[in-house]
Formats: C-alpha cells, sequence, structure tokens
C-alpha cells in the first residue's frame, strides 16, 4: 500500500469514527427515550434485559450473567428493579423445581411488544427513501462491523 493508501485509509477510518461517535450518542438518547416509553422508571441498562428476556424467554439468572457478561450483582440489582416496576417476575423452574427462573410479566411483555413495534415502524419511515439495496448493504456492513467488535 503506498503513501497515499495510507492517507485515505486513515481519513476514511477516521470518517467512520466520527460517524460511530454520533450513531452511539444518538442511540443512548433515543435508548432513553424507548425505556422510558416502557415505563418512566426504567434505564436503558434495565431496557436491555427487558429485551434480551423478551428474545430468550425464561431463563435462570446465571444464564443472564453468563450471556450478557455483566457481574451478578448488576444483575440481581436489575431483576430486583424490573420486579419493583411489575415488568419481570421470578418463577419456579418447571424442568428443576428447586431452580427459579426470571420472566417478564403480561405487563412487562406487552409494553415492550409495543414499544419495539414503534421502533421498528419508526426505524421503516426513517429508511423509506433509502433503496433496498442500500438497506441491505448498510445491514450486511454493520453485521460484519459487529463481528469485530
Amino acid at each position: 500500500m503506498d503513501e497515499q493508501e495510507q492517507a485515505d485509509r486513515r481519513e476514511a477510518a477516521q470518517a467512520v469514527e466520527r460517524a460511530l461517535s454520533v450513531l452511539f450518542g444518538r442511540a443512548r438518547s433515543f435508548s432513553l427515550q424507548v425505556a422510558a416509553a416502557v415505563h418512566p422508571g426504567l434505564d436503558t441498562a434495565s431496557y436491555a434485559l427487558l429485551v434480551h428476556l423478551y428474545e430468550t424467554g425464561p431463563v435462570r439468572a446465571a444464564e443472564i450473567v453468563e450471556r450478557t457478561g455483566l457481574d451478578k450483582s448488576t444483575v440481581s440489582r436489575q431483576i430486583a428493579r424490573l420486579e419493583e416496576l411489575g415488568l419481570l417476575e421470578r418463577a419456579v423452574d418447571s424442568a428443576d423445581g428447586r431452580a427459579r427462573i426470571v420472566q417478564l410479566t403480561d405487563t412487562g411483555h406487552d409494553r415492550l411488544a409495543a414499544v419495539r413495534a414503534d421502533r421498528r415502524k419508526l426505524l421503516r419511515e426513517r429508511l423509506d427513501q433509502w433503496s433496498t439495496v442500500d438497506i441491505q448493504t448498510f445491514s450486511t456492513l454493520l453485521e460484519r462491523l459487529n463481528e469485530v467488535l
């Protein structure tokens, strides 16, 4: 790679870094709004836990720790907070009567489903002017980025 190619590559990488910085900031703000739409007392970390449970279904708290990489005390606090808000509940594991699982309450499931549907609709509206090829390319590139992060 010659000097000009190296300079172009550095400049392109810096442009990606700037764009990601803006995107992450907007994503944090958006996550706060989405979390508040589920429940006014919900923070973004607890929202992420709700989404995880929505996608995986009922699991043991230890599995959440393992899958998310969060420490046990953080997950325990989040579970307690979500229980207080009526969005999550603990139940007996039908596969092992001695164990407990955490799962969304009906209210938690319904609120999260409604907010996610609204979010998907908003994203589709924002991408309405993009071509299908552009959306597919963007999705592929995001997946590649996620693989290396």
